[in-house]
């Protein structure tokens, strides 16, 4: 079953959001479908049998015009996406019109990528890999790596965030109807549209890695002609060079987690001057970086409490 472009749109636990219009030339694409979740019996600490969900995990093989290129582990929540979203944040493909379709087989666990005119070079970019610190280890190609001089953010005039709007992602998030509130073990991300008055979220997507998700995600916005530059991503894994770098080959300049930063995600965002906020939730958040995009409307100092000894 191919899935039209004009009524492509993540919906449901993806995130609510209306369906848009894809941009001209988009590759045509599957809609295949898999349990995310699988029921097993487990035994707690009260000698107790009961009945319990897991999340599904199970690879997924890319193929780039025959080639095999990567398995990826995945949920499988939005496969078609994740591969397309893979592919442009590897610098493998520029833009998703080079890209004919993509087509994904469950039963073979494969995803079949034809592109129009090959892929440049495909050999001599996918030689180097460095194996991230993403769950199920991640792949990053050494060529996606060195291209990141090319990257430009938009100033701080231009992307800016409120604390109060900060507050509003977050809280969004801790609402969010999630596979992880029933199953447990597996990452969430989101991007934000930022408005002058708060924020709104476009898309929500959940994967047994950071990396997969935040890639379906950049799937969806190349699908839609969605730019990074007034947006905001969140993500609940930690903020590594690998989840820096991705955010930055979708231009967004802003970037939350409910989790910390590495060492070299630090000093990657430094260097790109991108906004990193981390072990955010509820009310409490750390600026890690990009303090000059930040609008902070500081919370009151609570006052120190006092134990007298009876």
């Amino acid at each position: 079953m191919s899935l039209q472009p004009e009524t492509l749109a993540l919906a449901g636990s993806f995130g609510e959001t209306s369906a848009r219009p894809v941009v001209a030339g988009a590759p045509r694409l599957t809609a295949a479908h898999c349990d995310l979740l699988r029921e097993i019996q487990i035994v707690d600490e009260y000698g107790e049998r009961r009945s319990i969900h897991i999340p599904a995990e199970r690879p997924l093989t890319v193929f780039v015009d025959k080639r095999e290129l990567v398995t990826l582990m995945t949920l499988g929540q939005c496969p078609e996406l994740l591969v397309l979203g893979y592919l442009r944040n590897q610098r493998l493909v520029d833009t998703v019109q080079q890209v004919e379709s993509i087509t994904v087989d469950w039963d073979v666990g494969a995803a079949a990528v034809r592109t129009h005119d090959g892929v440049h070079d495909l050999a001599a970019k996918t030689t180097t890999r460095v194996v991230t610190t993403g769950c199920g280890q991640g792949t990053v190609f050494g060529d996606a790596m060195s291209q990141l001089h090319t990257v430009t953010l938009p100033d701080a005039a231009t992307a800016r965030i409120r604390q109060s709007t900060l507050h509003r992602m977050l809280e969004t998030m801790r609402q969010q109807e999630s596979i992880h509130r029933k199953a447990g073990s597996v990452h969430g991300c989101a991007l934000f549209q930022l408005q002058p008055q708060g924020c709104e979220m476009l898309c929500f997507v959940e994967d047994v890695g950071r990396h997969n998700a935040i890639d379906t995600i950049a799937g969806w916005m190349a699908m839609h002609g969605v730019d990074g530059a007034d947006k905001a991503f969140y993500t609940t894994g930690r903020l590594t060079s690998e989840m820096v770098m991705k955010g930055a080959q979708m231009g967004v300049p802003i970037v939350v987690s409910r989790n910390g930063v590495t060492a070299m995600g630090h000093e990657l965002a430094s260097r790109l001057g991108m906004t990193l906020f981390g072990r955010a939730a509820n009310r409490h958040f750390l600026c890690y970086t990009g303090l000059e995009r930040f609008d902070s409307e500081p919370e009151p100092q609570r006052a120190a409490v006092r134990v007298v000894a009876g």
